[in-house]
């Protein structure tokens, strides 16, 4: 199981409310006039605060967590997971039997390797909350990129990352067109598209 996204979604779920008031929440963040204008800047200029802030992500995990034990825990996990699945699909009892034996161990070993990949959420939480809320907003539009194909896959709008067709007929919105992505919205997507790169170039991977 990779931990990666799942642990970048939980980092990112509090973009979608607003702790310093509001009523809109996620949308509403964003500027009438913006520091920064025009789409392509914008697109860019969120990107690179999402490198940073993987960036220093990085930096604190590997000051926080044992990357070498770290290491261990996921090669014996991914070992264990392994051999189990082929005992299970060779029908060998015997073999899933004294392997189920040590399933307590690695469940335990898999809960040690979350928690050491959560701790470092504590210390990133406030800046990227103080970023989020404080800063990206005075530099950037309330939509900041444009999407060929509506990107709103989950029902309802608690994640909802691009305009519908009525927001942007509504002259109240802050939508400006049709599949118009929110600020918090491309920077979400730019943070899960560079993260990968940079654990694996700072060697900081979250686990499988």
């Amino acid at each position: 199981m990779d931990f990666n996204f799942i642990l970048l979604f939980i980092d990112l779920i509090p973009l979608q409310f607003d702790f310093f008031g509001g009523e809109g929440g996620r949308m509403v963040l964003g500027s009438d006039d913006p520091i920064i204008k025009g789409l392509i800047l914008s697109m860019f200029v969120v990107s690179g605060f999402g490198i940073m802030l993987n960036l220093f992500n990085a930096m604190i995990r590997r000051k926080m967590i044992d990357q070498t034990k770290l290491q261990r825990i996921m090669k014996e996990t991914r070992a264990y997971q392994k051999e189990r699945m082929a005992a299970m699909r060779a029908k060998d009892q015997a073999k899933t039997a004294e392997l189920n034996k040590k399933s307590s161990y690695m469940n335990k070993m898999s809960m040690e390797m979350m928690q050491m990949n959560m701790r470092p959420m504590m210390i990133t939480f406030v800046p990227l909350i103080l970023i989020f809320y404080l800063v990206l907003p005075q530099l950037f539009s309330f939509t900041v990129a444009l999407s060929p194909i509506p990107l709103n896959v989950i029902p309802g709008d608690f994640f909802q990352l691009t305009c519908t067709a009525a927001q942007a007929a509504d002259p109240e919105d802050v939508c400006t067109s049709e599949n118009a992505l929110y600020l918090w919205a491309w920077y979400f997507l730019s943070s899960i598209a560079f993260s990968g790169m940079i654990m694996k170039l700072t060697k900081t991977t979250m686990g499988t």
